[in-house]
Formats: C-alpha cells, structure tokens, sequence
C-alpha cells in the first residue's frame, strides 16, 4: 500500500505542489480583495475561493506537465 502511495506521489509530485500553492492564492485573494456585497460566486466565500485557486493551480500545472 504504501508503494502505491509513493509511486503516485512521485508521479504527481508536480500536479500536487499546483493543488496547494493555488488554495494558498485563492484563499489569500479571499483575504485580500474578497467581495463586499457577498453575491460573488466564488470570492463570497472562503471555502469556495481556496477550491476554487486548489482547481486551478492543479489545472495549470498539469498542463504544464508532460
């Protein structure tokens, strides 16, 4: 089982590092800007921002990735 793990992290070391670094941005643009009338889809809402940076960071990365 955990050469399993190993072996995907390893893999998706790349795709993972993209995940965390854009939660930490969406939520740190939360923080930041966020949205003063709250009817904001994904800026109203800490959880929705740091899912949202998460979605993104991993897509970015992953595209960048061979």
């Amino acid at each position: 089982m955990q050469k399993k793990i190993k072996t995907l992290f390893l893999n998706y070391w790349m795709v993972i590092v993209g995940v965390i670094t854009g939660a930490i941005a969406g939520y740190f643009y939360w923080q930041q800007v966020g949205c003063v009338s709250g009817s904001c889809a994904i800026t109203s809402s800490p959880i929705n921002s740091t899912l949202y940076g998460a979605l993104m960071g991993g897509s970015f990365v992953n595209i960048l990735k061979k």
